[in-house]
């Protein structure tokens, strides 16, 4: 009777556990994103930032940045035609497409790495 007992109670546990790991998680849009932040006691919590979808344009790069990236972009041959100053959706795919080529994440740009490979990224005093 035992066995039994414990069978079944094992059974009822794992038809609990089941939906528990099985069901889909609440989809965030794409301006909303949660993170892991330090507060200013050092202590760790969770908090709703506002992200970019990386399709949009990048709000708050300057127009003198977009052009110098896009100048980039175009003399390493993965745009055409004259920089804008606007980070436009031409601009986002050029700087994937540069992402992607070098096994780099493609879903935020730009990518820092992307930035160094162009030659705009930080400067080392000589």
């Amino acid at each position: 009777m035992r066995t039994n007992l414990a069978t079944i109670v094992s059974a009822g546990l794992l038809l609990i556990a089941v939906p528990c790991f099985g069901s889909p998680r609440a989809r965030h849009s794409a301006a909303n994103t949660h993170a892991t932040v330090r507060n200013s006691a050092g202590r760790y919590s969770h908090a709703t930032v506002r992200a970019v979808a990386h399709h949009e344009s990048t709000p708050g790069m300057a127009p003198e940045r977009a052009t110098e990236i896009q100048s980039a972009l175009i003399k390493s041959g993965y745009m055409t035609g004259e920089p804008t100053g606007t980070w436009d959706s031409q601009s986002a795919a050029a700087m994937q497409k540069l992402q992607g080529d070098n096994g780099w994440q493609t879903k935020i740009t730009p990518d820092s790495r992307a930035l160094i490979k162009l030659g705009l990224g930080p400067q080392q005093p000589n």
